[in-house]
């Protein structure tokens, strides 16, 4: 199974922007597991500007983009040196792969993009992707943020599956925040009004998503086929889980599935 993994900066990081060491141990050991069991593992991982503004000891994300763009550049080394040391320990060869998009955009370097993906594939890497943050401003205005991003790729990819890890365990009927007797929606076959009316604000302080832009993920998966799923990062280990099609989170099947 092709599957691509989506972390958000919130499930990577502490409030303050640190890494959460202990999660994302979990995380690598997992993915690295579900490789071995021969799934071609796919990375999509938000964090570069979040984990920037912990180094940097800054107040909080930047919403300048000078500022926004020095602290993707600190925090993407750092990220990438953490994912390569991890998954090192399993014997895992890790590809970074930053993208803009201009890249989503423009049909040539897209098909360049995806035939770089495969042949990674094929090589037996483990691609770890996110927007290249720190050269261009066109990607953080256009796709805004890896939930886009990661459908994006799971779409041109051909996965089978595209996971959704976030601070939340799925889509509600309503906000859990407000209400406590919120139900958590197990499936969703066709994403009517009422289901994108569920969608709240952002997120995190230092991201960037929220329910909307996992709706607006789930449309593009959902229309080329592909199951998605949102779940909670906060246990890794429900990746097993949701990779043998049990219960867990909330499962948008692809059009033409069953």
């Amino acid at each position: 199974m092709r599957i691509v993994i989506k972390i958000g900066t919130s499930s990577i990081a502490h409030a303050t922007g640190r890494l959460n060491i202990r999660r994302v141990e979990k995380l690598c050991k997992v993915i690295s597991d579900l490789k071995n069991a021969g799934h071609e593992m796919i990375l999509v991982s938000s964090g570069a500007i979040g984990m920037g503004v912990g180094k940097l000891s800054l107040p909080g994300r930047p919403t300048d983009m000078p500022t926004k763009q020095a602290a993707a550049a600190v925090g993407q080394c750092e990220l990438m040196y953490t994912y390569d040391r991890l998954f090192s320990q399993y014997s895992h060869t890790v590809g970074q792969v930053l993208i803009t998009g201009e890249d989503v955009l423009s049909k040539e370097r897209c098909a360049h993009f995806e035939n770089t993906m495969l042949r990674l594939l094929e090589l037996g890497a483990l691609p770890i992707i996110n927007e290249n943050d720190t050269v261009a401003t066109d990607e953080i205005l256009m796709i805004g943020e890896n939930d886009t991003l990661s459908a994006i790729v799971a779409v041109g990819i051909r996965a089978d599956l595209l996971i959704l890890l976030s601070d939340i365990d799925g889509l509600f009927d309503s906000d859990p925040h407000v209400n406590k007797d919120a139900k958590l929606i197990k499936e969703v076959r066709e994403l009517t009004p009422e289901i994108i009316a569920l969608a709240g604000g952002k997120g995190s302080e230092l991201s960037t998503g929220g329910m909307s832009t996992k709706l607006k993920a789930a449309r593009l998966a959902m229309d080329a086929g592909v199951d998605m799923v949102i779940a909670n990062s906060e246990n890794p280990v429900v990746l097993y889980d949701i990779v043998e099609g049990k219960d867990v989170g909330t499962r948008f099947v692809g059009k033409g599935h069953k």
